[in-house]
């Protein structure tokens, strides 16, 4: 199927329209889609049950295996499907308990998901950070398992989960795709592939509706133990739906997606592999990371598969852009046939998306499709869509058929609430929580923060603001965007920083830690590879490169609120297992600054700290 533009094709993007009206909080107002929400899917099962029947043969879900792709039709998918929820059923399960997975992204754990949602089991798929933890995320895994109260649970291999199976001891059946005999009792799970399927499968799929529960998805738990979200099957399809009317182009066009975002969180499950399902798409499932050590695996993958469709998060691409821009063939594989790039989850330093936009004009004819979107694990989860031409990152679209977004004052910013089909009721087992979730008129109070670009045309979009509870006031009085302040100053360090914590609560002035890249090192030659971060940090060129950064951005932004005028280098990459940085790839600012406390202290020492970068001291100037 031939590259098309988007931009001149009026078919595949629906055009860019919202409502603008009054609500009853002075000086906030309410955005919606004038396009009714269209009819959806009774459950996610109807996906699968379509695509067997209309595209049988097409690649369903694919995986390496030995070094080769192991590919999986829609036909043969079903078969295993109707098998493994025959199996479930003859278990006769605790009704209402879930099916718990604590394995990666693999066929058998899709396949699982699916038949146990096809017969009215709800999922819920935990972080490996958890399970694969020792030290601290078994703990965590404990009181999760207390709180999703699992019928049945799932892992991959019995050999690699054996002690978060020891240390939670579960009081239900465990089954194990690979080394069941490592753990006691364990099913193996080629034992529930050789049920037959009878009847009662499609009679229990024939009593799903709307309310039967899906998924439970946790919320990266910042502080305490995560809440699960209660997803319907209402919510999943509605919002695949929702995305579909923005999306014209899904209906129209091969899908090939090559992934490897975590089906634990939203954005991999929720999005990605409800919207393959959802279109008859192929699913290639990434078997590395973007991280030193995996990257290379991607970078095979994806030219390999030559994939129409991409997701990734911010960090995901700027470890990714450093191929792309010495690999042609890398490129040419990404970007030739690529309909759609897409990032979610974070903000995208601008000097990524130039990048990438560079790249790709070098490789193909017609624009790239760059879009994003926001939403939550609480709205299943997308909110608001990008369907129109951006030339720079910060935009986060308008809103979605069937959801309503209420912008209310808070302090110098527009708080965002919502409401709609896809938006959740309750958390598992929290009334309370639940409750104070919603505000009066039944809008989840999200936390995010956001504007109209243009007040006298809402059509051009909304401005992502950042989240309401990361900002704060200098002792000057003048609030700090961090939101805003992070991405910034992301690009204007690049390609010296992964990513940073902004800091400044009851001080005078802002600071940052950031995360080094590989390339800040590299500044201090052969030996920079064994430095620690302190003598790093005191190599002439590395202060240089940063200062440098730092001033950049002071130009662009001079007022005080809107740079930085310290930096400490951190000598550890964010934590997962710690909530530091979630799943999804963006940094978990309140928890990062109370790990990082001690680097903070550094920050703002009256004795100025050796390691400590300061704006403007290349020139003799000091703060």
């Amino acid at each position: 199927m031939p590259v098309i533009d988007f931009f001149t094709d009026e078919t595949q993007l629906a055009p860019p329209r919202v409502l603008v009206e009054p609500c009853s909080e002075e000086g906030g107002f309410v955005l919606r889609s004038p396009d009714p929400l269209q009819p959806y899917a009774r459950c996610v099962g109807e996906w699968l049950e379509r695509w067997v029947a209309e595209t049988p043969e097409r690649v369903f879900l694919a995986e390496r295996r030995d070094g080769d792709w192991y590919r999986l039709s829609y036909a043969q998918a079903r078969q295993q499907v109707g098998s493994l929820a025959q199996s479930l059923l003859n278990l006769d399960l605790p009704i209402g308990r879930p099916l718990v997975v604590l394995s990666e992204n693999d066929i058998d754990h899709a396949l699982l998901s699916l038949a146990a949602m096809h017969v009215g089991i709800p999922v819920a798929t935990v972080s490996v950070a958890y399970s694969r933890n020792t030290a601290g995320g078994c703990a965590k895994l404990k009181a999760i398992l207390e709180l999703l109260q699992p019928g049945l649970i799932f892992v991959n291999d019995g050999d690699a989960y054996f002690d978060a199976i020891e240390h939670a001891r579960p009081q239900c059946p465990v089954i194990a795709a690979r080394n069941a005999q490592e753990i006691a009792g364990a099913l193996p799970l080629a034992q529930l592939y050789d049920c037959q399927e009878t009847a009662a499968v499609m009679e229990a799929f024939a009593r799903l509706d709307g309310d039967s529960h899906a998924r439970y998805l946790l919320t990266s738990g910042s502080t305490g133990v995560p809440k699960a979200v209660v997803n319907t099957q209402r919510m999943l399809c509605a919002n695949q739906q929702a995305i579909a009317q923005c999306w014209r182009f899904l209906g129209q066009r091969e899908m090939v997606v090559l992934d490897w975002l975590p089906w634990s969180h939203t954005f991999g499950a929720n999005h990605n592999l409800n919207m393959i399902l959802c279109h008859g798409g192929s699913l290639y499932i990434d078997d590395g990371r973007p991280m030193p050590g995996q990257i290379e695996r991607t970078l095979e993958n994806i030219k390999s598969v030559r994939p129409t469709m991409f997701y990734n998060v911010p960090r995901g691409y700027e470890v990714l852009l450093p191929y792309l821009e010495r690999d042609e063939e890398l490129a040419r594989a990404l970007f030739e046939r690529l309909d759609m790039l897409f990032y979610a989850a974070a903000a995208l330093p601008q000097n990524s998306w130039d990048r990438l936009s560079a790249v790709a004009a070098r490789v193909r004819s017609q624009p790239l499709f760059f879009t994003c979107e926001w939403g939550a694990t609480e709205t299943s989860p997308v909110l608001t869509n990008v369907h129109f031409r951006l030339d720079r990152p910060g935009n986060i679209g308008l809103p979605v058929p069937g959801i309503e977004i209420k912008f209310v004052p808070s302090g110098d910013k527009l708080e965002m609430r919502v409401r709609g089909e896809s938006v959740f009721r309750e958390y598992l087992g929290c009334p309370d929580l639940s409750a104070n979730a919603f505000d009066a008129d039944g809008f989840y109070m999200i936390g995010d923060a956001g504007y109209l670009l243009d007040p006298e045309h809402p059509e051009k979009g909304i401005a992502f603001n950042g989240r309401v509870t990361e900002d704060f006031k200098l002792t000057t009085g003048t609030w700090v965007s961090v939101g805003t302040l992070r991405p910034r100053l992301v690009s204007a360090l690049a390609p010296y920083a992964q990513d940073c914590v902004i800091c400044g609560h009851n001080q005078d002035l802002i600071g940052a830690l950031m995360y080094p890249t590989p390339a800040l090192r590299a500044l201090a030659g052969d030996a920079g590879a064994s430095m620690s971060v302190d003598e790093l940090a005191q190599q002439p060129a590395v202060r240089l490169a940063l200062c440098a950064g730092l001033m950049a951005l002071a130009k662009d932004f001079p007022a005080s609120s809107q740079h930085a005028v310290r930096l400490l280098i951190l000598d550890s990459p964010p934590s997962l297992a710690a909530g530091e940085i979630t799943d999804k790839g963006y940094i978990n600012q309140r928890l990062a600054l109370s790990l990082r406390a001690v680097q903070v202290e550094r920050l703002y020492a009256e004795a100025l700290d050796p390691a400590v970068i300061l704006l403007g001291e290349a020139h003799g100037e000091s703060v």
